[in-house]
C-alpha cells in the first residue's frame, strides 16, 4: 500500500468518526435508559432518581428505568456504570460520597475526575439530626448534654462507612465534644428502619427520606446541619445557632456518565434534567423535601465537583477521618 493510500484510508477512518458523533447524538435515544444508584430503595439518592426519571422519559421518548446497586458507599454501582458501553445508556446517580469523599480516603477502584462525565447537578441538601423519639432530648443542646453524661452510649446510623452522614456526624462530634459510635448501613432505608425501631439512637441524613417519621411521630428532628434554615422547615433550628458552631456538611445529587460518553449524547441528556427539574410540580416537591433543584451544564457541575472535593477534604483532615 504506497504511501498516498496509507494517508487516505486513515483521513477516512477519521471523517468516518466524525461524523458517527452526530449520528449518535441524532438516533440518541433509541431504546431505554437505566439509571443506577449505589443505596437501597427508599433512601433520598433513590427517591430524587425515581421523581426525575418518568418525567425524563416523556422528554426522551423512552423509559428510563432506575436500578440500584447498594454497597461501598455507591462505589459498587459507579464500577457497573463504568464497566457499561459510554453511549449515554447506563448513567450513574454520583454522590458526595463517590465524587468528594472517598477520593481523601484511600485507594479506589476508579477515579471520579478522570472515569467520569459529569452531566448536571440536580440537587443539593443540608443533612438534618434527627433521633429517636425515646431519646430524652428535644433539641441540641440537650443532645450533647446527654451524649456527655452517656459517652459511648448513643449509636448513630448511616448509610455507610465515609459517606455524607457519616462525615456529618464525625464533623459534629469533633464540634460537640461528644462520644457516638457509628453504625454503618449498606443504605439509607435499612439504617432509618433501625432507627424507627429503636435499635440506633440518631442519624445525620437528608430530610426527603426521614422527615416522613418525623411526622409520624417516631423520630425527633434537632437541627439543620447548615448554616442556614430550610425553606421547608423554617421552625427547626440549625446546629450552628443551637451551639455546636461550624457545620455545614451540605450534600448533593447528580448524574454522571462513563468517560468517552459523546457530548452531543451528554448535552441532551442534561438538557432534558435541567427542563424535567425546571418544571413546577418537580421543582416544588424537591423543596417541599427539604432540596434545592439546580440543573447546572457539565461544565458547570465539572467545576462544582472540583471545589467541593477540596472543600470535603479540608473537613476530613480536620476531623482526621479515615476509611474502616
Amino acid at each position: 500500500m504506497t504511501r498516498f493510500t496509507l494517508r487516505y484510508f486513515f483521513s477516512s477512518l477519521c471523517v468516518t468518526a466524525l461524523l458517527a458523533i452526530p449520528a449518535m447524538a441524532d438516533t440518541f435515544p433509541s431504546k431505554p435508559v437505566r439509571i443506577v444508584v449505589g443505596f437501597s430503595p427508599g433512601g433520598s439518592n433513590d427517591i430524587v432518581a425515581r421523581q426525575i426519571a418518568p418525567k425524563l422519559g416523556e422528554l426522551l421518548g423512552q423509559q428510563v428505568v432506575v436500578d440500584n446497586k447498594p454497597g461501598a458507599g455507591g462505589a459498587i454501582a459507579i464500577s457497573a456504570v463504568l464497566a457499561s458501553p459510554a453511549d449515554g445508556y447506563t448513567l450513574a446517580m454520583c454522590t458526595t460520597g463517590t465524587s468528594s469523599i472517598q477520593p481523601h480516603l484511600g485507594p479506589m477502584p476508579f477515579n471520579p475526575e478522570l472515569d467520569l462525565v459529569p452531566v448536571t447537578l440536580i440537587a443539593n441538601a443540608p443533612y438534618v439530626l434527627m433521633v429517636h423519639a425515646s431519646l430524652p432530648v428535644k433539641n441540641v443542646k440537650e443532645f450533647v448534654a446527654y451524649a456527655k453524661q452517656n459517652p459511648g452510649k448513643i449509636n448513630f446510623a448511616s448509610s455507610g462507612n465515609a459517606t455524607g452522614g457519616h462525615l456529618a456526624g464525625e464533623m459534629f462530634k469533633a464540634a460537640a465534644g461528644v462520644n457516638l459510635v457509628h453504625v454503618p448501613y449498606k443504605g439509607t432505608n435499612q439504617a432509618i428502619a433501625d432507627l424507627v425501631s429503636g435499635q440506633v439512637q440518631a442519624i445525620f441524613d437528608q430530610p426527603l427520606s426521614s422527615m416522613q417519621y418525623v411526622r409520624t411521630g417516631h423520630l425527633r428532628a434537632l437541627g439543620v446541619a447548615s448554616l442556614k434554615r430550610l425553606s421547608a422547615y423554617p421552625d427547626l433550628p440549625t446546629i450552628d445557632e443551637s451551639g455546636v458552631p461550624g457545620i455545614d456538611p451540605v450534600t448533593w445529587t447528580g448524574i454522571c456518565a462513563p468517560k468517552n460518553t459523546p457530548p452531543a449524547v451528554v448535552n441532551r441528556l442534561q438538557t432534558d434534567i435541567a427542563k424535567v427539574l425546571a418544571q413546577p410540580e418537580v421543582s416544588r416537591k424537591l423543596v417541599q423535601d427539604g432540596l434545592e433543584p439546580v440543573g447546572n451544564t457539565p461544565d458547570q457541575f465539572r467545576a462544582f465537583l472540583v471545589a467541593d472535593k477540596a472543600k470535603w477534604g479540608r473537613v476530613i483532615k480536620q476531623v482526621s477521618l479515615k476509611s474502616e
